[in-house]
C-alpha cells in the first residue's frame, strides 16, 4: 500500500451526476464505470491500490473499489476521492475488503509509515489500525493467511532490486545511492510503475533509517 493522490474525476462520471442528481454507483452503465476504472489506474501509475501488483484498468483485473463500502456510506458511492482501482486477486485486497470497516487507507499519508514490509515478503503492521488493514485486505503478514501474495511479492521483490545492482541478502549501505534509487524507482516510465515498487521503497527507506 502507497499513498495515493486523487485527481480530478472523469468526466463521463460528471456528467451522469449532473443528469442524475440522486443517482448510486449501481445505476451507472458500464461506459461510466470503465471511465473511474481507467481514471483510478492511470493515477495509480498501474498498481493495485492495496497490494501494488500490476493492474491493466480493464475488467480482466481491475475492480473500482470503493475504500468506505457503498452499504456502509451510500452517499459516497459516486465520491471519486472514495474510490480506488483494486486488482481483483481471491480473498484479498477488494474481494476481502466487502464491507469492512478500514482503519487506515491509501488515501492517508501514514499508510506508508504504518505498513512495514520485509525481503521475506511479509508485511507487518507497526500500529493497531495498519494490523487491521492488513487483515481486513488479507495481504499477508503470515503465511497461513495468505501464502501465495508473500511468496509473489517475495519473488519480485528480490527481481527488482536484482535488476537494480543489489543483492537482498547484502543489501546497501550507501545512502546517496539508496536514495537515488528510492527515486528512479518511484519515477514511473510511461506512466508506470514496476509491478511492488512501492513495496522495494518500503524496504529501501527501512535501510536509510537503520
Amino acid at each position: 500500500m502507497r499513498k495515493i493522490i486523487k485527481g480530478n474525476e472523469p468526466t463521463p462520471l460528471t456528467v451522469w451526476k449532473r443528469a442524475n442528481p440522486s443517482g448510486r454507483y449501481q445505476q451507472l452503465t458500464n461506459s461510466e464505470r470503465q471511465a473511474i476504472r481507467e481514471a483510478c489506474t492511470h493515477e495509480q501509475q498501474y498498481l493495485c491500490a492495496y497490494c501494488c501488483q500490476t493492474i491493466s484498468g480493464t475488467t480482466a483485473d481491475t475492480m473500482n473499489e470503493h475504500v468506505e463500502a457503498r452499504d456502509k456510506a451510500a452517499n459516497k458511492s459516486l465520491d471519486f476521492n472514495n474510490i480506488v482501482a483494486s486488482c481483483t486477486t481471491s480473498y484479498q485486497c477488494d474481494d476481502a475488503h466487502g464491507s469492512q470497516p478500514l482503519p487506515l487507507t491509501p488515501l492517508m499519508d501514514e499508510c506508508e509509515t504504518e505498513l512495514q514490509f520485509m525481503l521475506s515478503g511479509r508485511v507487518n503492521g507497526l500500529t493497531d489500525r495498519a494490523k487491521s488493514a492488513i487483515s481486513v485486505l488479507n495481504l499477508g503478514d503470515h503465511e497461513r493467511n495468505n501464502k501465495r501474495l508473500i511468496e509473489k511479492r517475495k519473488y519480485l521483490t528480490h527481481s527488482l532490486l536484482l535488476e537494480n545492482g543489489v543483492d537482498p541478502d547484502e543489501g546497501l549501505e550507501d545512502e546517496e545511492l539508496l536514495l537515488m534509487l528510492i527515486d528512479d524507482l518511484s519515477t514511473p516510465r510511461d506512466g508506470r510503475l514496476a509491478p511492488y515498487a512501492p513495496v522495494v521503497v518500503n524496504v529501501l527507506r527501512q535501510w536509510i533509517a537503520a
